[in-house]
């Protein structure tokens, strides 16, 4: 048995296709059937049922696999405590990072990590929560930036940043005239939400004071970016929220319509989350430092007093 094996196994299990394994693993397909063909004689048991198509695993080969990635993540290991021991920090680094933080905060990190580390090779993912989290599952993901808390088991999360809404509230608005939000000012019909699958949606629709079941009853836009929900609130189809970060690069006429919240200001924490076998560890923390000290610097002067985050995808 060797860890070579065992990878090869794990990329059959994820893609149920010996052919796709092979491609993703970079070796030809008779290489790969044959390593974990030998492994099965080995073991003298079945760990796929190839009469079926897709192939599907046996009741025996899910409990190879399953430990089989504790074996393969703990041999990776050995590499890591090489280089943390050499004070090494360097190597491919692949990061996922949710839509709605993507933008904003990418540019403010981006070149000051590639300078301060230029051995590290940042690969960058957008991905939605869920399809993070099974990433960082699978090993495909060295960490991810998401609205927490998640609470699972086999994720850490260190929160980076607390980040405040702020109400866009176009001049016609019936809130126009207020100089602070509170949440009891807000109802989901009179919102501009962002589409399903956003973690800042679902926040949004929490703050709000109707109920979930009256969502869209007036009627119902939904957009994948904050710009087009701007937009729209100019042309008088409501209000929305923004994450505090996307405010600050909006035209100054726009700054105008921003609104912030009266204490307890509603906030989403956003934290850097990865497998609890801390691969890698050494680069999770050099990312977070450099993260935070930006990010910090970005929203330090606001007054407020964060409450719980109020939604995750």
């Amino acid at each position: 048995m060797t860890i070579t094996q065992l990878q090869y196994v794990l990329a059959v299990a994820e893609h149920k296709n010996f052919t796709l394994a092979a491609e993703k693993s970079f070796v030809t397909q008779p290489t790969l059937s044959m390593q974990v063909q030998k492994l099965e004689d080995e073991l003298d048991v079945l760990i796929f049922d190839r009469s079926k198509k897709p192939i599907t695993i046996t009741e025996v080969g899910e409990k190879i696999v399953a430990q089989a990635k504790n074996i393969v993540a703990e041999a990776e290991r050995i590499k890591d405590i090489v280089d943390q021991d050499k004070g090494y920090i360097g190597g491919d680094y692949t990061l996922g990072i949710i839509p709605t933080v993507m933008p904003t905060l990418l540019p403010m990190f981006l070149n000051a990590f590639i300078k301060k580390y230029p051995k590290v090779n940042l690969i960058i993912k957008e991905q939605s929560t869920q399809t993070m989290i099974k990433n960082v599952m699978d090993g495909h993901l060295d960490a991810g930036i998401a609205a927490t808390p998640l609470e699972i088991e086999f994720i850490k999360e260190r929160p980076l940043y607390y980040e405040p809404f702020v109400g866009y509230v176009p001049k016609n608005h019936r809130l126009a005239s207020e100089v602070e939000l509170t949440t009891d000012h807000l109802d989901v019909n009179d919102i501009l939400l962002l589409q399903d699958g956003h973690c800042f949606r679902e926040g949004v629709i929490n703050l709000c004071k109707a109920s979930k079941s009256k969502l869209g009853e007036q009627f119902k836009i939904e957009s994948g970016s904050f710009e087009t929900l701007v937009s729209l609130a100019d042309e008088g189809m409501g209000m929305t929220l923004l994450p505090y970060l996307n405010t600050l690069h909006l035209e100054e006429d726009k700054k105008t319509n921003l609104k912030t919240f009266k204490n307890p200001v509603p906030a989403r924490e956003i934290s850097l989350i990865y497998h609890k076998s801390e691969l890698k560890i050494q680069i999770t923390d050099a990312l977070r430092e450099v993260i935070s000290s930006i990010v910090r610097g970005a929203i330090a002067f606001q007054d407020v007093k964060i409450i719980s985050p109020l939604g995750k995808n």
